[in-house]
Parts: structure tokens; C-alpha cells; sequence
């Protein structure tokens, strides 16, 4: 569904052709032309410095924590190690409760969110406790779930699902081993959980939840679904005699993404990020099962296929663009969204 006009963006091509058609006069048309290239005013400037040096502030300082105790490891005793992190957590929660759900607070929480893994690292290695590195992201993430839920804070919740990532892959790794076709198995599992975790923000978002409608964050999520997925995909379409059904259902599940972008795109009205993910994906599939057609005739088809192939990788991304500006076109998106 295209936009309303008034909902388009004000680009100088749409104010000259509005100008054109008489809607805008002359001195409408170099008013409204010098407020759609006008630089942001000082407010806004002022506050993407702020946010902007508040986030590397916040992450300068767990780096200097990470470093201080690997630089002084030998030389301190295990209550200084850990009582140290916990004066530095306890700081941080205080600090956030001080604050409250202002950006400060929400980053004091996230530094202390962070600062939660250091301590169960510093307490495993003073005590030796034998746990397996899969444990420590699980018994992370347990632990920040309260304060993941209280934050309402996308980007700690970005850090909850990484660990959670994390654990799995740990644990698939140490626990159920790495025989021969599970990898494909954790594909699906990985983007399961991540699509998952992507449909709920679409969900809550679209529900207008206030705290959910930063557009970067299920672009991220989308990202993290796709990419093991795709991976997981391609012996596929490269080798199907060879491939286990772990891959047939991780191609299925990328097809149900495209399925997904697609629609969020027309249901949102421009959404070209999700388009162009979906673009990538479709290049990638096509591009290593032509790759692997071309090479598998022998020699002289490997330098044959030196010239046709980027040819082939110009032509999609070519037939990409053409696609995505035509979609811009028809919801009325920007083609910087």
C-alpha cells in the first residue's frame, strides 16, 4: 500500500515536482527546500553527542576493567579480584536506580549487566571450580534476565541474546559434540531463537509499544537470523546428493525470512533494510549453487567460469537495484531507509 502523500519524505525532487504542479509557490518551494537540506538544529546535535559519548564512555570503562585485572591478575588476591567487580556492580545498579530510564541510567545498568560476567569469569578462575565455558554464558544470561526485564533497554537485551547465542553454540559444541551433520542442526536452532526473538519485537512493536520502535533493532535481529541460516543453507544448494536434512530445513526457514522481509516491508511501507537483506540472501543461494555448477565440468570450465561468474555477480546486483528502487517508488519509501 503506497504511502499518503503527506507521509512521504520531503525530498527536493518531490518539492520541485509539487512546485511544478502549482501546490508550492515560489517562496514556499525555497523555504521548504532549505528545511529538507537544513542541518540538524543544536539540540539534536547535542544529544547525539551526548548519547554517542555516553555509549563509548560506558564501553571505555568495561574495557578499562577487563584490562586492569588482566594486567594485575598475578598480583591480586581473590577478594580484591571479586570484591572490586562487585563494588563496581553494585556502583553501576546504584547508580541506575539513582538515574532511573533515562539513557544514563539504562547504560549504568548495561555496565553492570556486562560487569556480571567478569565476576562469574574472576570467581571461576580463583576457585577453579571445573564449570564448562557454556555454563558461564547460561548462568549470565539468568542472571541479567531481571534487569534485562526492568530495563526496557533494546540494547540489553541485544546482550542478553548474544550470550544466550553464545551458550548454545558452547554447549552443542562441549556437550553434543560436533558429529557430522548437527552443525546444521544449530543453524536451525540458532535461527530459530534469534527469528523468534525478531517476530515478538515486530510484534510488540507494532503494538506501538513506545520503547520499541527504534527500527535498527529487529534489523539486527534479522541479521542474526538469516546469517547461520544461510550458512547452514548453502551445502544445499552446492551439493544437494550430499546434504542432510538439518540443511533442507535451514533453506525452508530462509525462505519463510524472505517471506517475512517481504511482508514487513509492504506492512511497514518501506522497509528497504529487510529488502535489501533478502537481496543478499537470494545473490548468496544463486551465486554458490552457479559457482559450484560451473566448476564441477573441470578445468577449462574453472577459467571459463573466471569471466562468467562476476558477470553473473554484476548482473544480480544490477537486477537488485532496479528492484529496490522500483519498490521505493511504490510504497514511497526513501531509498536511504
Amino acid at each position: 500500500m503506497p504511502k499518503q502523500p503527506f507521509d512521504l519524505d520531503a525530498t527536493p525532487d518531490r518539492l520541485r515536482a509539487l512546485a511544478d504542479a502549482g501546490v508550492l509557490s515560489p517562496t514556499a518551494m525555497e523555504r521548504a527546500l532549505h528545511l529538507s537540506v537544513a542541518t540538524p538544529p543544536r539540540a539534536d546535535w547535542r544529544r547525539f553527542l551526548s548519547t554517542t559519548l555516553l555509549g563509548l564512555g560506558a564501553l571505555l570503562v568495561l574495557a578499562g576493567v577487563i584490562y586492569f585485572f588482566a594486567y594485575n591478575w598475578a598480583e591480586m588476591h581473590r577478594f580484591a579480584k571479586m570484591g572490586l567487580i562487585a563494588v563496581a556492580i553494585a556502583g553501576a545498579a546504584l547508580s541506575a536506580w539513582k538515574l532511573g530510564e533515562t539513557l544514563g541510567g539504562q547504560m549504568s545498568l548495561f555496565t553492570a549487566s556486562v560487569l556480571v560476567g567478569g565476576l562469574l569469569a574472576v570467581y571461576g578462575q580463583a576457585y577453579q571450580t571445573g564449570a564448562d565455558p557454556y555454563e558461564l554464558f547460561v548462568g549470565w544470561t539468568v542472571l541479567i534476565l531481571p534487569w534485562v526485564a526492568v530495563s526496557r533497554f533494546p540494547p540489553l537485551g541485544l546482550l542478553a541474546l548474544v550470550l544466550t547465542n553464545t551458550g548454545i553454540l558452547l554447549f552443542w559444541e562441549q556437550v553434543l559434540g560436533t558429529k557430522e551433520g548437527r552443525e546444521y542442526w544449530l543453524a536451525v536452532a540458532l535461527g530459530g531463537l534469534n527469528g523468534f526473538t525478531w517476530a515478538t519485537y515486530e510484534h510488540f512493536a507494532n503494538l506501538r509499544v513506545s520503547w520499541l520502535q527504534a527500527r535498527w533493532v529487529p534489523r539486527v535481529l534479522a541479521v542474526m537470523t538469516v546469517t547461520p541460516l544461510l550458512i547452514a543453507s548453502v551445502p544445499l544448494v552446492t551439493s544437494p546428493t550430499r546434504a542432510t536434512t538439518g540443511a533442507g530445513v535451514a533453506l525452508l526457514l530462509v525462505l519463510a525470512t524472505l517471506a517475512a522481509e517481504y511482508a514487513l516491508h509492504r506492512h511497514l511501507q518501506g522497509e528497504l533494510f529487510m529488502l535489501t537483506l533478502g537481496a543478499l540472501t537470494v545473490m548468496t543461494l544463486l551465486t554458490s549453487s552457479a559457482t559450484s555448477f560451473v566448476f564441477d565440468f573441470g578445468r577449462d570450465a574453472e577459467v571459463f567460469g573466471l569471466f562468467v561468474m562476476p558477470l553473473f555477480v554484476i548482473g544480480q546486483v544490477a537486477l537488485a537495484v532496479m528492484w529496490l528502487r522500483h519498490e521505493a517508488r511504490v510504497t514511497g519509501a526513501s531509498e536511504e531507509s
